[in-house]
């Protein structure tokens, strides 16, 4: 199907929220993603929902034309599923709608919000639920692909926090669903990605977190350092939740000349808790080494989300793994790898995982890794169509590595890597599981611009093919 089979017209008449087309002016702002990856996708129309029956009836058109749908929140998506090229753009942002019940502690929020919206809006209240380290990532992509933040640690995944959702499935009904009500797919959009429908509103349960010690930690990136960063964060109380970033400095005001360019460890840490335990426990990463920049401090929790970027719309290549370990030998091939490349920037993060999030069966969600211990995401920025080809052959060797016995990958920072890439995010039992879930909501693969999980009787037919 092409674009031809849809009337602009009557789309416009069927939905409350404006619907913006290439021929408007403000079409290519709209349509453009976080990533200039994906700058040459256009779509036909691009909907911003003002409601759930919009989005219900773009469902609808969508299967009734078999056009292209892409789902977009935040825009975040490393693969490229925000848009597409001639299809539909369901755009959530319009969805703004949060209720907080400060005294049960939940939270009912629309799938349009950014993490930041919600996370400043519940800090009104001293609560918070964990969700990534961005503020201009969407709720929804990072909860239906896990949920990895600052506070994984100590509250666990956002779908462990994941009380129940709405949904509108590829038939266009809207469902309620949560351990009593379709346990099935609530089990399924609980790491399963957007394979499964819409998810117009989520319940959350919130935590009190009110007065936080975090910020940034700049040390050397020497073998040393590293590992021992690693093995502190490991050791470290559940309320201390870490990301550590060895990469090429960037060109901050507060740093002296000669280190931009150089490989340095910048950290961002956040211990949810009492404060004086928490300056505590920051203190032996600070003995590493002389800090070459240190920001840690008592603060609110919102503000360990960066300022956004503005227009800066990076081009990047990534790869994401799990670590086994992480020793001196390790991290002298990160930075043997990292000194190797040119590319304007390159950078390896490391989280190590564990606490609360280990603790949850590795069945009772779609998201099975609860026992993988550090993640790993590499990533080279690159210059253009012609620089890229390398960059690739340079992040595929340096992934190659690192690998350890853990197989695994998180669904959410995987690019587009084909069916062996998705594969990696889930274990055999729960891929199969996924795909019969797959098979009974979503039999024609409607939502197939994802890290896409194809219906069962689809593998079944590609299997007897082959």
């Amino acid at each position: 199907m092409t674009a031809t089979n849809l009337s602009i017209p009557a789309l416009r008449d069927a939905v409350r929220g404006r619907v913006i087309v290439p021929q408007d002016v403000d079409y290519d702002p709209t349509r453009f993603t976080v990533s200039a990856v994906f700058d040459d996708r256009r779509p036909a129309a691009i909907v911003r929902a003002a409601d759930v029956e919009d989005v219900r009836r773009v469902v609808t058109l969508a299967r009734e034309t078999g056009l292209e749908l892409a789902i977009r929140n935040g825009g975040h998506s490393m693969a490229g599923h925000s848009t597409t090229d001639g299809g539909i753009v369901l755009d959530l942002r319009e969805l703004k709608g949060l209720a907080i019940d400060p005294v049960r502690r939940i939270a009912s929020a629309e799938g349009g919000l950014t993490a930041g919206e919600y996370t400043t809006a519940a800090a009104e209240y001293g609560l918070a639920t964990g969700f990534g380290d961005t503020a201009s990532v969407g709720i929804s992509g990072i909860t239906l692909g896990g949920g990895i933040g600052y506070l994984v640690r100590q509250h666990g995944l956002t779908i462990d926090n994941l009380i129940a959702a709405e949904i509108v499935t590829a038939d266009g009904e809207l469902r309620h669903v949560d351990v009593e009500h379709e346990p099935d797919l609530f089990w399924a959009i609980r790491g399963g990605g957007g394979n499964f429908g819409v998810v117009t509103r989520f319940t959350y349960r919130l935590h009190p977190v009110d007065t936080i010690v975090g910020g940034m930690l700049m040390l050397p990136a020497t073998p040393e350092v590293i590992a021992g960063f690693i093995a502190l964060a490991d050791e470290a109380p559940e309320e201390l939740s870490t990301i550590a970033n060895v990469m090429t400095a960037p060109p901050m005001p507060f740093l002296p000349a000669e280190l931009h360019g150089k490989l340095v460890l910048l950290a961002l840490m956040s211990h949810a808790g009492d404060v004086e335990a928490g300056l505590r426990t920051v203190e032996p990463f600070r003995k590493l080494a002389t800090p070459i920049a240190d920001m840690l401090r008592p603060g609110r929790y919102p503000d360990m989300y960066p300022p956004e970027e503005g227009e800066y719309r990076p081009l990047a290549v990534t790869r994401t793994m799990f670590l086994d370990t992480l020793d001196t030998g390790v991290a002298q091939t990160i930075i043997d790898h990292l000194e190797a490349s040119d590319a304007p920037m390159r950078v390896t993060q490391l989280r190590v995982l564990g606490g609360a999030m280990a603790r949850v069966p590795s069945d009772a969600t779609a998201f099975a890794h609860r026992s993988s211990r550090i993640m790993a995401n590499l990533a080279s920025f690159y210059q253009g169509p012609d620089d890229r080809a390398r960059r690739e052959a340079w992040i595929d060797a340096f992934a190659t590595a690192l690998r350890q016995d853990d197989q695994g990958a998180y669904v959410n920072f995987l690019s587009d890597e084909g069916e062996e890439g998705v594969r990696r995010a889930y274990p055999s039992p729960t891929w199969e599981r996924l795909a019969a879930i797959k098979g009974r909501y979503d039999p024609t693969n409607l939502f197939r611009l994802n890290q896409n999980i194809p219906p069962r009787a689809d593998l079944e037919a590609r299997t007897a093919a082959a």
